[in-house]
C-alpha cells in the first residue's frame, strides 16, 4: 500500500486522538467522512495501523519505576522462544534485538524497586541470557508515538 500525504495526515490527527468521528477527520483534511472511514479501513487492512489504544499514564496506576535492561545472551537470541518468553513477564513493556553492547534490549516498568529485581530474575532465567545491565530512569522528558511524516 502505497501512504500519501492524506493517509500521512489523518495518521497523525489518529495519533493525536483517535476517538474523533469521521466526518472530523473528513473536515480535517478534505474529506467526507465516508471516504476518511474508507482510507482509515484501508491503513487497518494494510497493517499501517496495528491497534487503537487508549494511552494510560502508567505513574496514575503506580507503576513509576521504568528502566530499560540490555540482555547479554550466549547465543543469538532474535528467535520466537526467547519473544515468547520476553512476552510471558508481565512488567516487560518492549523487547528488541540489537546490534550494539548486548543482544536484546527490553523496556521494563514496576511500581517499585522490588518488583525491578524480581523482574530482573526473571529475566535472567530467560533461556541463555548470561547477564544483565539496567539503566533506572528518574525522569522522562517526554515520549512520543512515531512520527508520520
Amino acid at each position: 500500500m502505497t501512504v500519501d500525504q492524506i493517509d500521512r495526515e489523518l495518521l497523525a490527527r489518529l495519533q493525536e486522538d483517535a476517538t474523533q468521528s469521521y466526518a472530523a477527520l473528513g473536515e480535517a483534511v478534505g474529506l467526507s467522512a465516508g471516504a476518511a472511514h474508507e482510507r482509515v479501513r484501508k491503513l487497518k487492512a494494510a497493517g499501517v495501523i496495528r491497534r487503537t489504544t487508549a494511552e494510560v499514564d502508567p505513574a496514575a496506576l503506580g507503576a513509576g519505576v521504568l528502566a530499560y535492561v540490555l540482555l547479554d545472551a550466549e547465543s543469538w537470541m532474535g528467535d520466537e522462544p526467547t519473544a515468547d518468553a520476553l512476552r510471558a513477564i508481565p512488567a516487560v513493556e518492549e523487547a528488541h534485538v540489537i546490534a550494539g553492547p548486548a543482544s536484546i534490549l527490553v523496556k521494563v516498568r514496576t511500581i517499585s524497586t522490588e518488583q525491578l529485581q524480581a523482574t530482573l530474575r526473571a529475566l535472567h532465567q530467560v533461556d541463555g541470557v548470561t547477564s544483565t545491565q539496567t539503566v533506572v530512569v528518574l525522569e522522562s522528558f517526554f515520549e512520543r508515538p512515531p512520527a508520520v511524516m
